[in-house]
């Protein structure tokens, strides 16, 4: 799995605006999403490849028989036809910028 951590040094204070670019800049469409506690989408797959970033909350995500849970800051790229499944994990929603690059 490719999970990238946002780097305060490097990156500056975490915002949404901010996400949004660095998304924006890697060539993928974004759209905002919240996830109540509880959300859960079993397995699936997409025909573009995506990005899952996490603005606050906590989002398990499992692929490839490995897992991982986003926090804020966190995105993991999620290739074209990849099974995979999320889960809201906790009471918190789940804010998540969701970037694809097909149209």
């Amino acid at each position: 799995m490719k999970l990238e951590h946002w780097n305060p040094q490097q990156d500056g204070e975490l915002t949404e605006q901010k996400m949004r670019q660095k998304l924006e800049e890697k060539g993928y469409r974004v759209s905002r999403y919240v996830y109540s506690p509880g959300t859960f989408f079993p397995n699936h797959s997409h025909s573009i490849d995506k990005i899952d970033g996490v603005l606050s909350g906590r989002f398990r995500m499992t692929m490839d028989g490995q897992e991982v849970i986003l926090e804020a800051g966190d995105s993991l790229e999620v290739p074209r036809h990849k099974v995979h499944s999320a889960e809201v994990v906790g009471n918190e929603p789940v804010v998540s910028l969701d970037a694809s690059n097909g149209y």
